[in-house]
């Protein structure tokens, strides 16, 4: 007897009985093992040898044994395509069977069956199935067709199955309708181009009718689809707003926000003077209150989207503050939101309450927590005037309590209460100052500095105080040794005879022990402007601060329309497009509210709307005046500086004390301080620092920077007439003419605004379109006073290029929105490229030569100027008027040649040959430029400069 007697075995393994059963007669068994092979699966045993014996099972009536059978084909069919195909027949014969659970059961299988070879035998089947008299089958077609187009969209459109999809909206079961708005909603999710749900009067109203009796998924399917239609005026929005409301009512959350969304996006279309507005805005709240009492996750979702519909209408839940105070056992997270929405809807009438409940949260254990309430009680006292004073004194009481990161909290928000109301709780410095040495974070230190700066001459040992944070100055954040930078050199010129040398001290910390370069930035700034003009250091460091606004941390107009379309998905908890969040090949679609009512575009003329994409862009809202971002950009320091630098000597830091003679005029002069006193630490540098400075210097910021002296003198640059750009009987009566000019480095639109209609016109605003060169409004639109019936006013409206930048056609084209108390206006005009020459392209003729010879051939343009009778003399100084620079000039064969260079406000530098003959009118112009697009634009310029 062998040894093989070990290897062989009378048991044939579990697969091999498994086999045997699957094939045995009885009905009962063969259910058996098909069970059993669905549990080795889902353990994650491969059990794919069995696939032949599994599909002979599916000849079979019985429902659940199919359904197993099913399971088992989808799970293994794409790891056997070949095998797949033999179950095929079958499918196409449960397609026809009597019983529509089996005929959709067939359907649905075939769907998730992804393998290419079986599509094709899938299309006849489905086609039958999305006719089926049963709409149980025809619901479950609808999806199959968008499993299908995930698998094979040519397929799908070339058997025409989107069509009969449009067609399912109109059936009759509120399933199939609710289903196929799924189906083309996901297909039009992938493919944003197509127009499929293409939405009209007669589908929406079979929709709201469906939206009555489907399933709560059927219904958030159709609300969802519901708030991409745009209505075409107020009634049918109100027709709609009143056919969803009854939704708000419903239990599932999902399908109360999806209501929410689509009402909150129709009421844009809405007037507020109707009736029905108001009572909308009631029946708003209760809904969203509802959701705060469902479990946390669902309440902190409720919470990020209620943050969003407070910002857009505080209104809505203005009355509800009590439901956001925060309760012992919500999770911090739920508390932050609760704190952050509690904050939007402060208000006069509500403020005592909001600040004994966040006095309590301040004495909470949870450090975040409580450091968030007492940032709010700051945030309270800048929103609501008349709670300042308690605020404070509720500030006081917390500091007292000596809990550290209580204190400092309490210090950063006072520092922002001293900017909205100068010089009005300063008693308070005191209380601070005691708690200096508590303080070990980077904000509340600068939050302290910036005090101590601010108010040294309140506080008679400051420059103590600044020279105990002095000590350890390379240890700081730079956000430290900048506010401690700036305090110091506040204090000095409050102080000068009792602070030099800490001046002194600190400027060589920032400049020459620094590797930071803000920081020595900064320092360089001051040490000049301290050395050379102590007045202009003075008008600069010491000037008045605008207060600062309340709401800082709101989402940005444009984004928060964007955002209310979203409500109810991940957009709506992030606060971000889902363009920022989600990947891959899927088109995402920018979604805005619709225009507010009334601001139908007159769209007779081209000029009108744009285009359509443009007109899209547009943002319905024009920022409001205290817009942050646009205040922050349009801090426009005058023209920018070429020219020599300076001296050597005065640049060579450790070799010359720049703190020279400027400071000792200061500390002779009695500037707020004692005369000088004797033998001051400073050195005069000697000439050279002043003499570098060509300007007569003590005119403030513009003498400070403009170091060259000649730059910002005014141009005799051309301005051409004024021409109509918005006729009257395209405004509504407003009639606007216009021109551009620049002056003083400064681009200007010259308005003039007319009213010829009947009724009185204000509250104007302006807003342009992303343009080539990002020009755009440096100021808002300021008219003063309502514009009367046949009057006319004449605007100066400073411009900047710091914003959006977008390629035009032509290159020189603006589009303008202009908003009044009746509507908003879209015209587009052409500007003169002159109006972008800047005052320093002039370029050196070595640099001009070797730019000439390094820009290709190719790029060079040549055009006639005809009918032109100046001689290259007077030629020159027309052009140098509107910042064109003559180089040099030659004569050849009797001929004048000029060469000029000009720079764009981008940096485009373009380089020009004029050639002029003396008898000829006609003078030849080469341009040569790195961007030749802009060629032809500086042509058209040159000729109306020199034409007119």
């Amino acid at each position: 007897m062998t040894d093989s007697k070990y290897f062989t075995t009378t048991k044939k393994g579990e697969i091999f009985e498994l086999k045997a059963e699957l094939n045995s007669d009885k009905k009962e068994k063969k259910k058996e093992a098909v069970k059993k092979v669905i549990a080795s699966m889902t353990v994650g045993k491969d059990v794919s040898a069995l696939f032949p014996d599994v599909v002979n099972c599916m000849q079979t009536d019985n429902l659940e044994l199919k359904k197993l059978v099913y399971l088992y084909l989808m799970n293994y069919a794409k790891s056997q395509p070949d095998m797949a195909i033999m179950a095929v027949n079958t499918f196409v014969k449960d397609c026809e069977d009597p019983n529509p659970l089996i005929r959709a059961l067939a359907v649905r299988t075939m769907g998730c069956i992804r393998v290419d070879k079986i599509t094709e035998y899938l299309c006849e089947p489905l086609r039958k199935c999305l006719k089926d008299e049963d709409p149980y089958v025809r619901k479950t077609a609808a999806v199959c067709v968008a499993k299908l187009h995930d698998i094979n969209a040519q397929l799908v459109e070339d058997q025409g199955f989107l069509d009969t999809l449009k067609d399912l909206i109109s059936d009759s079961n509120p399933m199939v309708v609710a289903n196929a708005v799924a189906a083309l909603s996901e297909i039009a999710e992938s493919h944003p181009s197509s127009n499929l749900l293409d939405l009209n009067p007669q589908s929406i109203n079979k929709l709201l009718t469906a939206l009555n009796e489907c399933t709560e998924w059927g219904q958030i399917f159709i609300l969802d689809c519901l708030a991409n239609y745009m209505p075409k005026d107020d009634r049918e929005a109100q027709s709609i707003c009143e056919r969803v409301t009854p939704r708000l009512s419903h239990a599932n959350s999902a399908v109360v926000l999806s209501a929410v969304k689509v009402l909150m996006k129709f009421m844009e279309m809405l007037s507020k003077d109707l009736d029905y507005y108001g009572t909308l805005l009631k029946k708003l709240a209760p809904p969203l209150v509802t959701l705060l009492s469902a479990e946390p996750e669902l309440q902190y979702v409720a919470l990020r989207n209620i943050n969003l519909i407070v910002q857009k209408r505080p209104e809505i839940l203005k009355h509800e503050m009590k439901v956001f105070f925060v309760k012992y056992n919500d999770p911090i997270y739920v508390k932050l939101e609760k704190l952050d929405i509690m904050i939007r809807l402060a208000s006069q009438a509500n403020i005592a309450q909001v600040l004994a409940e966040l006095k309590e949260y301040a004495t909470e254990v949870d450090v975040d927590f409580v450091r968030k309430a007492v940032r709010a009680i700051g945030r309270c006292a800048i929103k609501v005037e008349q709670s300042a004073e308690r605020c404070v004194s509720t500030l006081l009481d917390l500091i007292q309590t000596k809990v550290n990161y209580v204190v400092q909290e309490a210090i950063v928000v006072i520092k922002d209460i001293f900017r909205k109301y100068p010089n009005k709780y300063e008693s308070v410095i005191a209380t601070l100052c005691e708690n200096l040495d508590s303080l070990d974070e980077p904000e509340a230190r600068a939050a302290m500095i910036w005090i101590v700066g601010e108010y040294a001459e309140r506080i008679d040992n400051a420059d103590e105080l600044l020279e105990s944070f002095l000590e350890g100055f390379h240890d700081e954040s730079t956000q430290v040794q900048l506010q401690l930078l700036t305090a110091i050199v506040k204090l000095f010129l409050k102080k000068p005879t009792e602070t030099q040398e800490l001046v002194q001290q600190v400027l060589s910390l920032a400049t020459q022990d620094s590797d930071n370069p803000d920081l020595r930035d900064r320092g360089y700034i001051y040490w000049r402007l301290l050395s050379t003009d102590p007045v202009a250091a003075k008008e600069v460091v010491l000037a008045e601060k605008p207060l600062i606004s309340e709401e800082t941390d709101l989402i940005e107009p444009t984004l928060l329309d964007e955002l209310i379309c979203y409500i109810g998905t991940l957009a709506s908890v992030y606060h971000k497009p889902p363009s920022a969040f989600v990947e891959g090949s899927r088109g995402v679609v920018h979604k805005s509210l619709p225009p507010r009512t009334g601001s139908s575009e007159s769209a007779e003329s081209p000029d009108a709307a744009p285009s359509a994409g443009q007109a899209a862009e547009q943002p319905a809202v024009i920022p409001a005046q205290g817009d942050l971002l646009g205040d922050l950009l349009n801090l426009d320091l005058g023209p920018p500086v070429s020219g020599p630098p300076l001296a050597a000597s005065s640049v060579q830091m450790g070799a010359v004390d720049l703190l020279g003679g400027g400071l000792d005029s200061l500390l002779r002069s009695d500037v707020g301080g004692s005369p000088a006193m004797g033998g001051s630490g400073f050195t005069a540098p000697g000439p050279a620092a002043p003499a570098a400075m060509g300007a007569p210097l003590g005119s403030g910021l513009g003498d400070l920077f403009d170091l060259t002296g000649g730059v910002g003198t005014l141009s005799g640059s051309y301005v051409a007439p004024k021409t109509v750009w918005l006729p009257a009987m395209k405004a509504k009566g407003l009639e606007i003419s216009g021109t551009f000019s620049r002056q003083v480095g400064s681009i200007c639109m010259d308005l003039v605004l007319t009213n010829k209609a009947l009724q009185v016109m204000s509250d104007f605003a302006i807003q342009f379109n992303r343009n080539s060169f990002g020009l755009a409004p440096a100021a808002p639109l300021q008219v003063h006073a309502p514009l009367a019936p046949n009057q006319s006013v004449e605007i100066s409206l400073p411009l900047n290029t710091v914003g959006s930048v977008m390629k035009m056609d032509p290159l020189n084209n603006l589009q303008v929105a202009v908003k009044n108390n009746i509507d908003v206006f879209y015209f587009s005009t052409l500007y003169p490229l002159h109006i972008l020459f800047v005052e320093d392209g002039k370029m050196e003729r070595q640099m001009f030569l070797a730019t000439w010879k390094d820009i290709p051939n190719e790029n060079e343009a040549q055009f006639q100027i005809k009918d032109c009778s100046l001689n290259a003399d007077a030629v020159s100084s027309k052009l140098q008027g509107s910042n064109i620079f003559t180089i040099a000039k030659r004569n050849v064969e009797g001929q004048d040649m000029l060469y000029q260079s000009l720079k764009l406000t981008n940096g485009i530098w373009v380089l020009a040959e004029l050639c002029i003959q003396p008898s000829n009118p006609s003078f030849t112009l080469s341009l040569k430029c790195r961007a030749p697009e802009v060629s032809q634009y500086v042509y058209q310029a040159y000729d109306a400069i020199l034409k007119n």
